[in-house]
């Protein structure tokens, strides 16, 4: 006890440096956490893209590749779907619901959807959160109805009742435009953090609007051109599709699904549990994700260096210190275990101060995160795994103090006496 008051008394007396020391930790504490927390959270976040669907089909090619045109509208199909095939799973009586995906153009960048319904009723993300509008409704009868993911209504600042023009393609800059076909903004999806917010979904019947007097990749001319008016009087109907979605009655069932489209005769696909190619898909980006944690730990190690220097570096104005404990009956044990109590001290309200902060920036900044990139940050206790990051660095700045206390331990009384005033 008689030491600890002693330890915290020089460094009250060095509060100065100390706390300058304290603040270097507790950033780089905070860092580490942040970056652990989110990389944990952004893990989790990533998994649950989508929820609640168990099956993606689309043409035969790779798992990550279906999954990244299909979830994340990145890249494109090898091939299409029938729409006979779709509707043949659609009524498959393990079959709950199914949800068509329709991809081929753009708007200044962002990928168009062509989808049923459905898609609003049935897509999950997250924890198994619904789709919610900010604005409008979804798209009804009239083909020409446009809802929009919420990144794409803030960064081109449209509204309900907006005119737009979709782009054949999925270039930035496309040079044939459905100029004569123009949509109609009817709703805008509140913020979900996934791809679903940089994609406008259109009907599939809008899909088909945009294209059907299409020839050999190029739009009709003169009399063979067909008007807006014209389409919305056609019953149109898609004959074929990228992908979809399909939930099952019974999650049991999954397996014998996925064999069965597997396996089918009339064309060559793929199904595809998402949860399993997201993960595989995750596990491409490890590097990355075991690079950030590294630099962070460095960032950490760059503190504890700085406690290390900044306890060295008092040593030399405290040998007087160190010969009067000396004197007055001190042992070397005693001198030892100050300098293990300061550089222990240091690391304890550094690591309380990087705690302090993560959790402050977590309660003023946890909504902005969450509406901007998706991820829910919880403000619960530290994980069993963050408690042990914090603990290992503990022991880390006590062994590194372990340094001048041996060197006090060994050199304080002859250094102390043998200073001239």
């Amino acid at each position: 006890m008689y030491l600890l008051r002693l330890a915290f008394a020089s460094l009250a007396n060095r509060r100065f440096t100390a706390l300058l020391t304290v603040c270097a930790i507790g950033l780089s504490i905070c860092l580490l956490l942040a970056v652990e927390r989110v990389r944990t959270e952004a893990r989790a976040s990533f998994a649950n893209t989508i929820s609640g669907t168990d099956l993606v089909v689309g043409a035969r090619s790779g798992s990550i590749n279906l999954l990244l045109y299909s979830v994340f509208r990145i890249g494109n199909a090898t091939n299409n779907i029938r729409w006979e095939s779709f509707e043949h799973f659609q009524a498959h009586p393990q079959v709950k619901w199914a949800i068509p995906l329709s991809l081929g153009d753009s708007h200044r960048g962002y990928r168009v959807l062509g989808t049923s319904p459905a898609y609003f009723t049935h897509y999950r993300y997250g924890r198994r959160q619904a789709l919610a509008f900010s604005a409008g409704r979804p798209f009804a009868d009239d083909p020409f109805d446009v809802v929009l993911g919420a990144e794409v209504a803030q960064a081109l600042n449209y509204s309900p009742g907006t005119e737009i023009v979709l782009a054949h393609g999925v270039a930035d800059i496309s040079l044939v435009r459905h100029d004569d076909k123009p949509f109609r903004v009817v709703g805008i999806l509140a913020p979900t953090g996934t791809p679903v917010d940089r994609t406008l979904h259109i009907s599939l019947a809008g899909m088909e609007a945009l294209h059907i007097d299409w020839r050999n990749g190029m739009p009709a001319r003169g009399a063979a051109r067909v008007s807006a008016d014209e389409a919305r009087a056609m019953a149109l109907q898609p004959e074929a599709i990228t992908a979809f979605l399909l939930g099952l009655k019974s999650r049991i069932a999954t397996f014998a699904v996925q064999r069965e489209i597997n396996d089918y005769r009339a064309e060559p696909l793929l199904a595809i549990l998402p949860g399993v190619a997201l993960q595989e898909l995750w596990g491409l980006m490890s590097t990355a994700e075991r690079a950030l944690l590294i630099v962070s730990m460095f960032v950490v190690l760059t503190g504890l260096v700085g406690m290390l220097t900044a306890i060295l570096a008092s040593l030399n104005e405290r040998r007087r210190e160190m010969a009067i404990l000396r004197s007055v009956g001190a042992r070397p044990a005693h001198v030892f275990g100050l300098l293990i109590l300061e550089a222990g001290g240091i690391a304890a309200v550094g690591i309380l101060l990087g705690v302090a902060l993560l959790y402050l920036g977590i309660v003023l900044g946890r909504g902005w995160v969450q509406a901007r990139y998706g991820l829910f940050l919880p403000l619960g206790l530290p994980s069993a795994h963050e408690l042990t990051i914090l603990a290992g660095i503990y022991a880390a700045a006590v062994t590194m103090g372990a340094a001048p206390a041996w060197r006090a331990y060994r050199q304080s009384l002859a250094d102390g006496l043998s200073i001239r005033l």
